[in-house]
């Protein structure tokens, strides 16, 4: 039987190669996204297996959204990957609480929800798998992107931490951390920066979406069946 992984920001450049990644390695989805429908269309369109169970729009900003997220997936889940999320670039004194309390309900208190309500059936079915995209930058700090990194960080420990109390359930939890890669998320920098950046990576480039894209694929595989509470990095030996 397939499994069926529920695919949180699926809209985005990782979170689209992540799905036509598991579709060809045939499994079911459910996708979500938060306002780029476009993406979603054409995942759908090119889905001849009818693979993709459904899509749903929700802004994971919002809590009252995510609950109503959670509610409207009536379906049992064997995974969850988080491949979406929003960045801030600026600053730490510029920010003001609004967009503190943003990057922390999406990277947070979001996964934290969704986890929540999901698990237990995991729990009942001795089986499940949990994936993290994070960021070098939750580890290591970045400057100009302080409150970024933070809910980054606290997005690894929420991993380690999980991994070893459902280990005993069977369920996996792990993570992907990402360096730079090529995606919108990165297109504040200007090509000056992104140069310069590049120049500091040992590989001399940026990742691609499909290198996350293959990790995840991998963790999620019974070929990583001993691999919990990891962060597995992405990012070119930098």
């Amino acid at each position: 039987m397939k499994k069926t992984i529920l695919l949180m920001g699926a809209s985005g450049d990782i979170g689209s190669a992540v799905a036509k990644k598991l579709l060809r390695d045939g499994y079911q989805l459910i996708l979500h996204y938060h306002s780029n429908q476009e993406p979603i269309e054409t995942l759908m369109q090119s889905d001849n297996d009818h693979a993709i169970l459904a899509a749903y729009q929700a802004d994971l900003a919002n809590e009252a959204e995510v609950n109503a997220f959670i509610q409207a997936v009536s379906m049992s889940v064997d995974g969850i990957v988080f491949a979406g999320g929003q960045a801030y670039y600026g600053l730490f004194q510029a920010m003001n609480p609004g967009e503190m309390d943003a990057l922390l309900q999406v990277h947070v208190k979001a996964p934290w929800l969704i986890t929540h309500h999901f698990l237990p059936g995991m729990i009942r079915r001795q089986q499940g798998n949990i994936l993290f995209v994070t960021s070098m930058w939750g580890e290591y700090g970045a400057s100009n992107e302080v409150a970024y990194s933070s809910v980054k960080g606290a997005q690894n420990t929420f991993v380690k931490a999980l991994a070893k109390e459902v280990a005993l359930s069977n369920i996996r939890v792990n993570a992907v951390s990402a360096g730079f890669i090529d995606t919108k998320m990165n297109a504040h920098f200007s090509p000056e920066e992104t140069g310069a950046f590049i120049e500091e990576i040992p590989a001399n480039r940026a990742g691609r979406p499909e290198e996350v894209a293959n990790a995840i694929s991998y963790l999620l595989s019974d070929e990583s069946s001993y691999i919990q509470g990891e962060i597995i990095h992405i990012h070119g030996g930098l």
